[in-house]
């Protein structure tokens, strides 16, 4: 999988958080758990971010600021 597709997931993911979001301000008695699971989907998009920064670009030869 190439940086950019794993990128687009990443973006996919932190849609899925926002969404969630939403829904735990529309369902109180459900609100803490969505709020937790958006915030775990929000951290593991970051953390895929993190990997292809550090690991996919570079072994790719490509600059990471540009990615």
């Amino acid at each position: 999988m190439h940086s950019n597709a794993i990128l687009h997931e990443v973006q996919q993911l932190y849609s899925v958080s926002d969404r969630l979001d939403t829904l735990a301000e529309q369902h109180p008695l459900a609100s803490e758990a969505l709020i937790t699971i958006a915030g775990n989907i929000r951290n593991t998009a970051t953390l895929l971010e993190v990997l292809v920064a550090m690991k996919i670009v570079p072994l790719a030869g490509l600059d990471p600021a540009s990615a």
